[in-house]
């Protein structure tokens, strides 16, 4: 499980383990039945308190995202295909958000941003057509 944290980003340490953990799950990288780093682990892995770890896996367990069980570990639900469609849906949905807020913020009509979308979308397939692959797209 890669999960990376930016001290500098804004974004509360434990939100940005929620937001991944989510993404992994939604995405298929992290499967239902899958156990999660102990808190402990995690923690140590990603240099912050355990209590930050801790509060993320509460956060995640509330959303019905993973289960735990003290002294045994902490899993990823077994969900549904409509529960992991949902799960993506709402994942995409926060991207939007920010992007959408942004593009406001900077004053960009929303006709301009659909617009560059779709040119982006043009280009990725175009790309994945003249190499016969998907493309990877790294954020952050």
């Amino acid at each position: 499980m890669r999960i990376y944290i930016s001290p500098r980003d804004g974004v509360p340490i434990y939100l940005q383990v929620v937001q991944q953990v989510r993404r992994l799950v939604a995405s298929g990288e992290l499967m239902p039945g899958d156990e999660l780093p102990s808190i402990r682990s995690l923690a140590d892995q990603l240099v912050v308190n355990p209590n930050t770890v801790a509060h993320a896996y509460r956060e995640l367990e509330s959303a019905g995202i993973v289960t735990t069980s003290r002294g045994l570990g902490t899993y990823v639900t077994e969900t549904s295909q409509s529960t992991a469609h949902a799960e993506r849906r709402a994942v995409l949905g926060e991207r939007i958000d920010a992007l959408v807020l942004e593009s406001r913020q900077m004053r960009i009509p929303f006709d301009e941003v659909l617009e560059m979308m779709h040119e982006r979308e043009a280009a990725f397939r175009a790309g994945d057509e003249l190499t016969g692959e998907g493309s990877e797209v790294i954020c952050g």
